[in-house]
């Protein structure tokens, strides 16, 4: 069948893109009051996966049913058979879960029932009690465990270069159908709802204060916690932000370029052209048909393939990180995410939160939402787009703080912590003597 790839280009843009992966809010949306749980416990929690489990893994990975590898000789139709042999393999006999599971239990760790749902959140304080509240969100395919690098420079800021002034509380909730937090049963978890939730945890840790910051779906909780709740909000931080003007989005889905575009902004043109047109494949699918992904929770392989096919940039860092190059992550890092995905059997459930969007708003995952509040961004140079400063101005009425790194990509935190932890010092500075 013959295509016609402008008119594909254009469909994917106007329609799956501000659909199919949008998030979020409509704007001028009324809200009602938020609604309190009864039960406002909090409960410790541990990580503990049993052995079993853990010869389980290895054992489906030593029976993975391999395919013919591609036909080409880079990543255009996947993520490539030799990729996938030497994860599989470094899974099955060097991989130790154990370490990651006590790390995770080095930090303190909760479950609170919020709107019906057991939500888990790693809750540090620091030592200084002028600390700032900060509510970290990670998005998919990521975890609680891409912020696990920074939660000591933040909380413990003078062991890191840092001053006291510099400290803050650290909140990583685990989104809902993702990790340890329950897998909703009911329809409805879609971000804006997400970000209620996160608001009454804030408050129900007694912060009636705090920052937030997010990528991803982190973003997009992020900015909707900052119009749902700009009191208690006094700035937010993305490192994805929502600022692609109408206009790029009009062209982008004309497949023309328009005239007189800066050098960022042909930069970030390009990156989310390529996204579109080859790069979206794994939304449009959770965001239509999530539930038809038995596979992803059946084989470790299967899981693992469908998480590394996310965007262009982090999928070749982590096919170098497993032909034995040095990057940001390791093949540690990268295990512990999906294994963690893998234990806690969240591959469709987590798909869905694509759906419930979808489902919710018809606005662009990149389209701005009017935020009023102060915004600080950081630009990493391999996010999906690296936004132009005068995009984040015009999408940011009080856009507080801007920069623009030169290494880092999706996963910013986990990739490049130590640059992460000093972009949220800076960014927030300005608001610390507010709360």
């Amino acid at each position: 069948m013959k295509i016609n790839i402008k008119l594909a280009t254009i469909l994917l843009v106007s329609s799956l893109v501000t659909s199919s992966i949008g998030t979020v809010l409509a704007q001028n949306t009324t809200f009602t009051t938020i609604n309190k749980t009864t039960d406002k416990s909090i409960r410790p929690f541990k990580v503990h996966i049993s052995e079993s489990k853990i010869v389980d893994l290895k054992q489906r990975i030593l029976n993975t049913k391999w395919p013919d590898r591609e036909l080409v000789q880079d990543q255009t139709q996947g993520v490539k058979l030799s990729t996938m042999k030497s994860l599989a393999d470094y899974w099955a006999t060097q991989y130790d879960w154990h370490k990651i599971e006590a790390k995770l239990n080095s930090y303190p760790q909760y479950l609170t029932k919020i709107q019906g749902l057991d939500i888990h959140f790693i809750h540090v304080r620091s030592k200084n009690k002028n600390a700032l509240p900060i509510i970290i969100t990670h998005g998919w395919p990521g975890s609680i465990i891409e912020q696990l690098k920074i939660i000591e420079p933040l909380t413990n800021p003078e062991k890191y270069g840092g001053s006291a002034e510099d400290a803050f509380d650290v909140i990583i909730p685990s989104l809902p159908g993702h990790g340890f937090s329950e897998t909703p049963k009911t329809l409805g978890w879609n971000p804006v709802k997400i970000a209620k939730a996160w608001i009454e945890l804030m408050d129900r840790l007694n912060y009636d204060k705090y920052v937030a910051q997010g990528g991803d779906w982190g973003n997009a909780i992020t900015e909707n916690m900052a119009l749902l709740a700009p009191e208690e909000l006094l700035g937010i931080h993305t490192n994805m932000a929502a600022a692609v003007p109408l206009e790029i989005t009009a062209a982008l889905a004309k497949g023309t370029i328009p005239d007189g575009l800066t050098e960022d902004q042909l930069n970030a043109y390009n990156q989310l052209d390529f996204f579109f047109k080859k790069g979206v494949g794994y939304a449009s699918e959770m965001s239509n048909r999530p539930q038809t992904l038995y596979a992803v929770d059946d084989s470790p392989v299967g899981l693992a393939a469908w998480m590394l096919d996310h965007d262009d940039r982090s999928h070749k860092l982590i096919e170098r990180v497993f032909s034995d190059q040095k990057e940001g992550l390791s093949k540690m890092d990268v295990l512990d995410n999906i294994s963690l995905y893998w234990f806690t059997n969240t591959g469709v459930s987590s798909a869905r939160l694509y759906w419930e969007a979808s489902q919710a708003s018809s606005a662009g995952f990149f389209d701005p939402r009017g935020v009023k509040i102060p915004v600080a961004v950081s630009v990493f140079p391999d996010e999906i787009y690296a936004v132009p400063e005068d995009w984040a101005k015009k999408a940011y009425s009080n856009l507080i703080y801007f920069n623009k790194l030169k290494r880092g990509g999706h996963f910013a935190a986990w990739e490049q912590p130590t640059l992460f932890t000093k972009e949220m010092r800076s960014a927030f500075k300005s608001l610390r003597g507010e709360h």
